[in-house]
């Protein structure tokens, strides 16, 4: 079965044509990022205006380069949840029109899902039930996947998303966005330890993170030191912050795992590409016995891969979208 994937949530407009949920055909990603960086972050409105202007071209080259027509798939799929509003409506009305006017079915997917598929294309022997933990700009997340299409969600952030706590911490260093692969890329040449960082907890939850402190704590010491003309190690900074936030999801994660019993360890999400949680995790989970499974790297940010896979499942269980469908800013996974 084929299944045109389509994203549109942030500021990736994408297309992609991936074959029964596990084998990707094609792959398009359209990018408003370096006009984004201009303004140190999405400008919602900017990434509404770019998504419409580039999205049919985008489809229109992932069909091509699977040597496809539109007749020459079996659905349409789109992210409707969650995601900023104007740019999830832009990708769930072009997908509607195409559907229908192309008279096949509408799959809609709900963007923390399709991070999970990601990797059912990056491990196609990858089955339910695993215990997931999903990081990105947007959202952390631990869930635990019972199967294809139902997930339990055992934590989640109460403030930040990792991934905003990572462009944040950038910001204040002097890092252009996005800023996470800079903090990446900082914290190898540098070494933990010169910076105590704080470990926030959630009170009443084992499993819930906190990453404002965190992140504030970071742009504090940014502060101070200007205001007293001193000079911070910034690679040293962005070690400990890198490492910091790894432990605390490592953490999070590994109590989550002996509470739900699973031995199945999946990550997803644009902080799954992180390099310090990426080795945290390994460490972990080696000494734990437990599998893990990281996605490829090309499959970590916004993807329509994810989206044409997941959409497979949804399928499968009878999931159908019609004219009515709407976009939604906020979803439970």
């Amino acid at each position: 079965m084929y299944i045109l994937g389509i994203e549109s949530s942030c500021d990736e407009t994408a297309a992609a044509i991936v074959e029964d949920g596990k084998h990707l055909i094609s792959n398009v990603i359209s990018t408003s990022v370096k006009e984004q960086a201009l303004y140190g972050g999405v400008v919602p409105e900017i990434a509404s205006r770019r998504h419409a202007e580039y999205i049919s071209a985008t489809v229109q080259q992932a069909l091509q380069d699977a040597n496809m027509a539109i007749a020459d798939v079996d659905a349409v799929a789109v992210t409707f949840a969650p995601g900023l509003i104007g740019a999830v409506l832009v990708g769930v009305n072009f997908a509607k029109g195409l559907a229908y006017g192309a008279g096949k079915p509408l799959v809609p997917v709900h963007h923390l899902r399709g991070h999970i598929a990601a990797n059912y294309l990056s491990h196609p022997q990858l089955e339910p039930p695993f215990l997931c933990l999903v990081a990105s700009g947007g959202h952390s997340h631990i869930l635990l996947a019972h199967d294809y299409t139902h997930f339990e969600v055992i934590g989640r952030t109460r403030d930040d998303a990792a991934g905003e706590a990572f462009d944040k911490a950038a910001r204040a260093l002097g890092f252009p966005y996005p800023g996470g692969i800079y903090i990446d890329k900082a914290a190898q040449l540098g070494q933990r330890g010169h910076y105590k960082l704080p470990k926030p907890k959630v009170n009443g939850s084992d499993f819930d993170f906190s990453f404002s402190g965190l992140k504030t704590a970071v742009i504090n010491l940014s502060h101070h030191a200007q205001q007293k003309g001193e000079q911070l190690s910034v690679n040293d900074l962005a070690a400990d912050f890198q490492g910091t936030v790894a432990d605390i999801l490592t953490d999070h994660l590994m109590r989550a795992a002996q509470f739900t019993g699973q031995k199945k360890i999946v990550i997803a999400g644009g902080v799954s590409a992180n390099s310090g949680l990426r080795q945290a995790l390994q460490t972990a989970c080696a000494d734990r016995g437990y599998e893990l499974y990281l996605p490829q790297l090309s499959l970590c940010g916004d993807n329509a891969a994810m989206i044409g896979s997941q959409a497979y499942y949804e399928y499968l269980a009878g999931v159908r979208g019609d004219l009515s469908l709407n976009g939604i800013a906020s979803l439970p996974a």
